[in-house]
């Protein structure tokens, strides 16, 4: 009779946290919102906000929670994007993350918050060094963004409840990293049928001014939904 000989198996220990990638579009550029670390571990360095999940938390929740603890803005859209559990990704303690992407606009959130904690807005081309692997989250957050805005009006989350087409197609510019021929993408948005076109007009670009639009969400669910 053979007797086998069990080993003990070590009982590890492992955190789990959120981190959000939070884009802003200010001043016709696309902008990512950092803090700067205040304590230990990596102290003084650029990060993004995130937190650990509570025990009574799910992950939803908890991206809510940090969302609001920064922005002080409560019920915003966000999109789980991955999870990132390599062994060493954190220097100090065994930790996996699953990070979340929103879109907040710059006039909306409380500004008071967002100095509390040492945050910063970065155009999404001069992104700084990021702790630990919150660059590798951040590219693809970008990458996600820049393939579902072709095909989904997640762009509009960024702008203003009116805007102009000018605007649109900055915003687009600027999440897509390139130069959009202006006829063509008028053409395009033409056949919007969730973009309402208004009576009324900005005047502040131009003495002509330029009509402002909205986005019809109820239209575009009605429309998706037929489309399915």
């Amino acid at each position: 009779m053979i007797k086998s000989n069990r080993t003990e198996q070590t009982i590890q220990q492992i955190k789990v946290s959120v981190d959000c990638i939070i884009f802003g579009f200010n001043d016709n550029k696309l902008e990512l919102l950092l803090i700067k670390k205040k304590d230990e571990p990596e102290k003084g360095k650029w990060s993004l906000i995130g937190g650990f999940v509570g025990f009574d938390e799910d992950l939803d929740e908890a991206a809510n929670r940090i969302l609001s603890d920064l922005s002080g803005l409560q019920d915003i859209y966000m999109e789980q994007i991955k999870t990132f559990g390599k062994v060493n990704r954190c220097s100090f303690d065994r930790v996996i993350s699953s990070t979340y992407s929103a879109m907040i606009l710059k006039s909306s959130y409380t500004e008071d918050q967002i100095e509390k904690y040492n945050a910063q807005w970065f155009p999404i081309t001069e992104v700084p060094e990021l702790i630990f692997d919150h660059n590798d989250m951040v590219d693809i957050a970008i990458k996600r963004m820049r393939r579902r805005v072709r095909n989904f009006p997640i762009a509009f989350n960024l702008l203003p409840s009116k805007f102009t087409l000018p605007q649109l197609q900055a915003l687009y510019e600027g999440i897509l990293d390139e130069t959009l021929d202006k006829r063509n993408f008028r053409r395009k948005v033409s056949q919007m049928n969730y973009l309402v076109k208004l009576e009324e007009k900005d005047m502040t670009e131009s003495r002509r001014g330029a009509f402002l639009y909205r986005f019809d969400e109820a239209w575009y669910k009605k429309e998706k939904h037929f489309n399915l």
